[in-house]
């Protein structure tokens, strides 16, 4: 009895946490898609600070905006945007400009609504499990630029994550596993034809 309920033990230890950790691969993976797919929404979105497009100093077609002339960083955990560089213009954030890159086109209630037929996905819809706060985007001046662009600003963008810890069912408690913060990730991406609305 006494070796039975050991090795019960050790079993149901190594089996929920098999289970565990391929729930945390899980949710490894859709935060990795979370960004790739935020990336590309805030690369052809109306930017979260509008100023973004006034931005820069490129006024010729194909010039590009020198390396660090601005850089825009928007975090969803206080709903504010800085801007460091003298191209700066107004690093205001808007509200739902970053909802079209977390939530996509959903509309509904909630932090993360379901999708109607047709509605594009946003980052939550690849990781439910992340919230506005987890959030930050940074647009920076990287020195590139297009020769059909009639200037304006062609920002280089990145998206990462920012307090997400791994949810664990059974080790949290077994084995205090409940803090693990998930390793920082992110996506970078060029910017296309930023706008507010879909093609």
């Amino acid at each position: 009895m006494v070796e039975a309920t050991i090795c019960m033990i050790l079993l149901l230890t190594l089996t929920l946490g098999f289970v565990d950790f391929g729930y945390a691969w899980y949710q490894w993976n859709g935060a990795t898609k979370a960004v790739q797919v935020g990336a590309r929404m805030a690369s052809i979105s109306a930017p979260i600070a509008p100023g973004i497009a006034a931005a820069g100093t490129a006024t010729t077609p194909g010039d590009p905006i020198p390396l660090g002339n601005y850089d825009y960083t928007c975090n969803g955990a206080t709903s504010a945007c800085t801007c460091a560089g003298a191209g700066c213009v107004a690093a205001t954030f808007t509200p739902a400009n970053f909802n079209r890159i977390f939530r996509g086109d959903a509309t509904g209630v909630g932090t993360c609504p379901a999708l109607a037929a047709g509605q594009r996905p946003g980052m939550c819809h690849f990781f439910p499990l992340l919230q506005p706060a987890n959030v930050v985007v940074r647009y920076a001046a990287t020195g590139l630029g297009y020769q059909t662009r009639p200037g304006g600003s062609v920002p280089t963008i990145t998206v990462r994550l920012q307090n997400v810890t791994f949810q664990f069912f059974f080790l949290g408690g077994l084995l205090g596993f409940g803090n693990v913060t998930m390793p920082s990730m992110l996506s970078t991406v060029t910017g296309e034809d930023m706008k507010s609305t879909w093609p």
